[in-house]
């Protein structure tokens, strides 16, 4: 791998654990998540499973070896206070998206799969684009906001451990290695979005080519298998 160069900076680390939510709003009924966070001072290690005091509640579509960090872009706060406008929630802040880091100099149009990051003592890969779920919309009572987020790109992007270590926030987030320059998170959440009856043989190219990319998270990877109506041969 070539030497690191600068590529971002660490504004702020949120770590919550699950918790059970009561019905109201637009919630019907209790609802467990981790999608709350609180900001952490200091130093904070970094595991392969979590960010220490962080957890998830459906490791299924969230969490695991390969989204063990949601980073989200610190820029973007600006433009959803401009959008909102009186609908802005109050706290509706670094974190509010659940994200474990809020950075500055990355978002989705320049963070590509498969980028190797190393932030303090830790080394982290860039894994999938993060999709919202319906947790976000209760968390802040806005049953719009999913498809406001999905619409606009403004997701975040998940990673995983490479190696473990302490972070901190103010740390800068160096860049290591950008093995797939084309593949920006952008671009792999439109690639994801396009309907199998819609799509054309240059999209089905690009499913297939991600069905089989190591550095794609296996959730992933399984999902443009069923796009492309294939099995997993690679398991017995």
């Amino acid at each position: 791998m070539s030497e690191a160069r600068e590529a971002g900076y660490l504004n702020s680390i949120q770590v919550g654990l699950p918790t059970e939510h009561p019905a109201g709003g637009i919630a019907e009924k209790p609802w467990q998540s981790g999608i709350r966070k609180a900001e952490v001072r200091g130093p904070i290690w970094l595991g392969r499973e979590n960010l220490r005091g962080d957890g998830q509640h459906n490791r299924k579509v969230h969490g695991g070896p390969d989204r063990v960090l949601l980073s989200y872009a610190a820029a973007h706060y600006v433009d959803w206070a401009a959008e909102l406008g009186e609908q802005l929630p109050v706290g509706f802040a670094p974190g509010a998206f659940g994200e474990n880091f809020t950075v500055s100099g990355l978002d989705e149009g320049t963070v590509c799969l498969g980028d190797v990051y190393v932030i303090g003592g830790a080394e982290i890969e860039v894994s999938q684009p993060r999709l919202p779920c319906a947790n976000l919309a209760r968390r802040w009572q806005l049953p719009e906001l999913p498809s406001w987020v999905e619409e606009s790109g403004r997701g975040g992007w998940y990673a995983r451990v490479l190696r473990e270590g302490e972070v901190q926030a103010g740390q800068l987030i160096l860049r290591k290695a950008r093995p797939h320059p084309d593949w920006t998170i952008r671009r792999l959440s439109t690639i994801y979005l396009e309907r199998s009856q819609h799509a054309g043989e240059a999209t089905r190219e690009a499913w297939s080519w991600l069905a089989g990319c190591a550095a794609l998270s296996e959730l992933w990877r399984e999902q443009f298998r069923k796009k492309l109506g294939r099995r997993d041969t690679s398991r017995p």
